[in-house]
């Protein structure tokens, strides 16, 4: 019996130092763009980036898009760890019409600050150029924009080397024409670019989709150890219903068929690509205007190697958050895990998931949720973590203080009401930052939409003191001390069964 004790406590000690993320609210919702508070206001603010400066991590940077009153973009700088926030003007690039869009933003080794974003030309906003400003004060004053991108850019994504000062990475989908709300041709591919001198100069563009996918979208990029590059993007297969939109931008069901995610790795800086197939049985949740489509998230473990991928999928039912990842020098792709602890088929939606690493490898994803209403209407933002590589999450922390409605932005009026392409999420260790378009002051009368920022606090998610090796060792000697015990066990019930026997036998008659 004692065996069996010691082997139950060994068991509990071994499964208690594995650490569960503990999260909580640091505070209230906090808006970021200037016009949130003003009811004059009715811009349509979404598709935040954000980033912190790895040189000032007090200095916190947003930018995103805006779809009415008329296209623009923003960007908007904190100094102080996101309480107060500035909005420094963008400069127009000469010649060009006044209308800023899609814009991405990174900060760079040393502090430099980069903010990409495509001008829209004519009345029907079509993108002409794509270009780069910076900033060395944190986003006070930018530079004078360079060109970098010609005519009909799309979905132009900007990573900065988190360890060499002045490289920097592009990706975007190149379309070779553009009619009202589709892609008339088949077989825009996927491109890449790569600067070493902080922008000034680029080279030659890269093809990163292979020419046998006709219909690829929505490109994003990762680095990895070693200077391995990573892009994330989605091929939607046979879909012209969204491709060619054929849903003409009104909303309905989706695509029947299936998505593919596809990850293409580079080992030589991007000259080069080879495909890996994350998992071509997406279920897709929803209708889309090919130009603005949600983003898959990717994030690389710079430690391990292990990437992670996170999609809305419904093939369990609902829109639900997925993550895969496959471990470095893995052949094959784990299988995808669910991050949403809601029932199967409740008929809620959790969509459009960003992922975060922390330095000590705790993985956060961040999301839409509409749980909380069973007209699956009104949203909230959760952020659930993983402390095991992805195979489990945590309960879900809910992040917005209010719920708020998602019928709320561009092309409400048509059922296809626009909350953005993605959402922000920074990670540290004991700290977590997030950015969503939020629609609690807007209405159905007015598409406003604002970015609302929430700061999460962890406690410690660090494993026990423990090594792995000692809880192994643990573990595989409460099992040994088990299995004695019943051995023992049932070494005495033997001799307990022959006493008895015997002294039945010596019974006088």
């Amino acid at each position: 019996m004692l065996l069996l004790v010691a082997a139950g406590g060994a068991a509990l000690m071994s499964t208690a130092s594995e650490a569960r993320p503990t999260a909580r609210l640091l505070g209230p919702n906090m808006p970021v763009d200037q016009g949130a508070a003003d009811p004059r206001d009715t811009s349509a603010h979404n598709s935040p980036t954000l980033a912190r400066n790895p040189v000032r991590p007090t200095n916190l940077a947003v930018t995103n898009r805006v779809d009415t009153p008329r296209f623009s973009c923003t960007l908007n700088v904190s100094m102080d760890g996101g309480r107060q926030w500035s909005q420094p003007p963008i400069p127009v690039p000469r010649g060009e019409e006044p209308k800023c869009y899609a814009p991405d933003l990174a900060f760079g080794a040393d502090g430099t600050l980069y903010l990409s974003f495509v001008t829209l030309k004519g009345r029907g906003n079509v993108p002409h150029a794509t270009w780069l400003a910076r900033s060395t004060d944190g986003g006070r004053t930018l530079s004078a924009p360079v060109r970098v991108l010609g005519s009909l850019a799309f979905q132009v994504r900007l990573v900065a080397d988190p360890v060499v000062a002045g490289r920097l990475y592009l990706s975007w989908l190149q379309a070779d024409a553009v009619a009202l709300l589709q892609f008339p041709h088949t077989g825009n591919p996927i491109m890449f670019s790569r600067s070493a001198d902080g922008g000034a100069t680029w080279a030659t563009p890269q093809r990163v989709s292979s020419p046998s996918r006709a219909r690829v979208v929505a490109p994003s990029l990762a680095l990895g150890p070693g200077g391995r590059l990573y892009a994330l993007y989605l091929d939607l297969g046979g879909d012209s219903l969204d491709y060619a939109g054929a849903h003409e931008g009104r909303g309905g069901p989706a695509y029947a068929g299936r998505f593919s995610l596809v990850l293409a790795r580079s080992r030589d800086g991007g000259r080069s690509w080879a495909e890996s197939v994350v998992d071509d049985r997406v279920v897709p949740t929803e209708r889309f205007i090919v130009f603005l489509p949600h983003f898959p998230s990717l994030a690389v473990d710079r430690r391990t190697g292990r990437v992670y991928v996170g999609y809305e999928d419904a093939r369990f039912g609902d829109p639900d958050v997925l993550v895969w990842s496959l471990g470095s020098g893995a052949a094959h792709w784990s299988r995808p895990t669910r991050v949403n602890d809601t029932p199967t088929h409740d008929r809620t939606a959790q969509y459009l998931p960003k992922l975060a690493l922390a330095p000590d490898g705790r993985l956060d994803v961040l999301y839409y949720d509409r749980r909380a209403d069973p007209h699956d209407l009104r949203n909230e933002v959760s952020l659930q973590s993983s402390l095991d590589a992805g195979k489990t999450f945590g309960p879900r922390l809910r992040i917005s203080d209010r719920s708020f409605d998602s019928r709320v932005g561009f092309g409400s009026e048509r059922g296809l009401a626009d909350l953005g392409s993605r959402l922000g999420l920074v990670s540290g260790n004991s700290r977590a930052i997030a950015a969503w378009s939020d629609t609690r002051a807007g209405s159905h009368a007015v598409d406003k939409q604002d970015i609302a920022l929430a700061s999460v606090g962890f406690g410690s998610s660090r494993r026990s003191p423990l090594s792995g090796g000692a809880k192994s060792a643990l573990r595989y000697g409460s099992v040994a001390l088990a299995a004695l015990g019943v051995l023992v066990l049932l070494w005495m019930s033997t001799i307990r069964r022959r006493d008895g026997r015997k002294a039945q036998a010596q019974a006088p008659t």
